[in-house]
């Protein structure tokens, strides 16, 4: 077993440790424009793709219920029509919209 360090080493090294948190808590610049473009687009793709598992979970769904309603009238048993529920919304094609701020020369090149 290993003896336990004694306390005159350990107070520099809890000290040394606070000091370098100390530093990492500090306050960042804010990020550049294109910074900002960047996380922002990030941002609409994420909820672009929460959109899409929305819309490709409420297919799935509605085809497990035309399934059971199938597979139930072949069984002969009595099907009640499903609670009526609002369509799946197609989200489309992911477009991004650039800033309209930023200047024809700072357009990105394709």
């Amino acid at each position: 077993m290993r003896p336990v360090p004694p306390p005159r080493l350990f107070l520099p090294a809890a000290a040394a440790t606070l000091l370098l948190a100390g530093a990492a808590l500090a306050k960042l610049p804010p990020p550049s424009a294109e910074a900002q473009a960047k996380a922002d687009e990030a941002k609409a793709k994420a909820a672009w793709s929460t959109k899409v598992a929305a819309y490709e979970t409420c297919k799935a769904e509605d085809r497990a219920v035309a399934n059971y309603a199938a597979n139930a009238k072949k069984a002969g048993k009595d099907v009640k029509p499903s609670a009526a529920t609002p369509p799946c919304t197609d989200p489309g094609p992911f477009a991004s919209t650039p800033p309209a701020a930023a200047p024809a020369s700072a357009a990105p090149k394709s």
